[in-house]
Order: structure tokens, then C-alpha cells, then sequence
């Protein structure tokens, strides 16, 4: 598997852990030059399970990722769609 698909099964399967609706949860990896920008979506009720209080969840992924990143010596960033 490639950097790009290893980092979007490393968000996938944090989300899916996560939430109550696994089969709902999507991550959908867009190239910007410099950036990998990885859209995570998940169903509606599950939205505020992978944020977080106070978004540190969120938070705690987007930390996972960059770490990881550092392999590939490439920026990786996460949105949470809506």
C-alpha cells in the first residue's frame, strides 16, 4: 500500500473505533501540491463522538497524523466534514 492509503487506513480506523456507525464513516484523501488534505466524514449522530469535548479528539488525530507523517516527510491534514 502506498503513504497515501496507509495514512487514510491509519484515520479510518481511528474513526471507526470511535463511532457507533462504522460502515458510515468515509475518508476521502485530496492532493494540494505540498499538503495531503484527508476528509473525514461520518454519519450525523457520530459527528460530535470523533470532535470531542472541546475538540480533543480531534485534536489527538490530527497529532496521530502528523507524527505518522514525519515518515513520509509530507504534510497530512485532517477536516471533519459536516
Amino acid at each position: 500500500m502506498n503513504e497515501q492509503g496507509d495514512m487514510r487506513a491509519l484515520v479510518e480506523e481511528i474513526a471507526k473505533v470511535l463511532v457507533d456507525k462504522p460502515d458510515e464513516v468515509a475518508v476521502n484523501a485530496i492532493d494540494k501540491g505540498e499538503a495531503m488534505v484527508l476528509q473525514l466524514s461520518v454519519a450525523p449522530d457520530d459527528l460530535g463522538k470523533v470532535i470531542g469535548k472541546q475538540g480533543r479528539t480531534a485534536r489527538s488525530i490530527r497529532t496521530l497524523l502528523a507524527a505518522a507523517s514525519m515518515k513520509y516527510q509530507r504534510r497530512y491534514t485532517l477536516e471533519i466534514l459536516e
